[in-house]
């Protein structure tokens, strides 16, 4: 017999079970890449809300490409924002790396991007001075805008810190509801009518939206929205996790056909059918509670 060394010498892996250098310095690279990534993509969650609130404070006329304004750009950013959101979370779970610090993290960063630049996006578009400290531009809207703009803040804080206690577990099974209106919900809101009211301005002009009414009518919307989507995050209403309850696993027919609508949607006039559909879904927990509050009252007590 051959007393030659076997053919599986030649494998990264010896006889023994240990590894080759160069094979586990290789495989110790890409285990500590894949365990970054969802650090890496929770801190562009937090870069994107900085930039948002960096855009959104530049002069509005300022030269940028595409003709689009400082708050269009800002908006776009808090969408960014939401799919490192998204990424992140997924990638930890892929990659079985959840931990008590990305919790923490992924909840610092979601404040920033989607606690306190949609409320900066807000005060910007209303155009609030300096309230309370102004003797010549204080106006009472102005004071308006900028409480309920605190109050959405306020709200995200409370929301994000709740969840975290609230929260069992990283699975998918704790994560098809939300106690509340998530944040993202709650930022994709404002963003997308951001974006529409930007994209009106700009299509139609001043002249065509009659700015003393349109803005004016425009400038009170932003300002409840901000406010109902605000207290709506600290609500005891229940909100469908929209990925985890409709797109994980196997689709329904109903499910691809109404997929299908909502891509035409999207192509033929996208920036109305993202906030309408942010709105709907801001909305939809609210009135579905109004609804059942309505019916019960109506109904006739049955008496033996």
């Amino acid at each position: 017999m051959s007393t030659r060394p076997s053919a599986k010498r030649s494998s990264p892996q010896s006889r023994t079970g240990q590894e080759r250098p160069g094979a586990s310095r290789g495989r110790r690279a890409a285990r500590r890449t894949i365990t970054e990534l969802p650090t890496a993509f929770t801190l562009g969650n937090a870069l994107c809300g900085f930039v948002a609130i960096f855009l959104a404070s530049r002069p509005q006329n300022s030269d940028l490409p595409w003709g689009w304004s400082p708050l269009t750009f800002a908006a776009v950013m808090i969408f960014f924002g939401m799919i490192f959101d998204a990424l992140d979370g997924q990638i930890a779970r892929l990659a079985r790396r959840t931990s008590d610090l990305g919790e923490q993290l992924d909840s610092m960063a979601d404040m920033i991007t989607f606690g306190a630049a949609p409320a900066f996006l807000t005060v910007t578009l209303v155009g609030v001075g300096t309230p309370f400290l102004s003797h010549r531009g204080d106006k009472y809207f102005d004071r308006l805008a900028l409480i309920c703009a605190c109050i959405y803040v306020a709200c995200a804080a409370l929301r994000l810190a709740r969840f975290n206690i609230e929260t069992k577990s990283a699975a998918v099974s704790d994560h098809t509801h939300f106690r509340g209106l998530p944040t993202p919900g709650a930022a994709g809101t404002v963003a997308s009518l951001v974006l529409l009211h930007q994209s009106l301005v700009a299509n139609f002009g001043p002249q065509e939206l009659n700015v003393p009414t349109s803005i004016t009518l425009s400038e009170i919307g932003m300002v409840a929205i901000t406010l109902i989507t605000g207290l709506a995050m600290v609500s005891q209403l229940p909100y469908v996790h929209i990925m985890n309850r409709y797109v994980r696993g196997r689709a329904t027919f109903e499910y691809v056909a109404l997929a299908v609508v909502v891509i035409l949607l999207l192509a033929v006039y996208p920036k109305a059918s993202i906030a309408i559909g942010f709105l709907l879904y801001a909305v939809w927990a609210p009135t579905a509670w109004l609804h059942r509050k309505l019916v019960g009252k109506r109904r006739p007590k049955v008496t033996s």
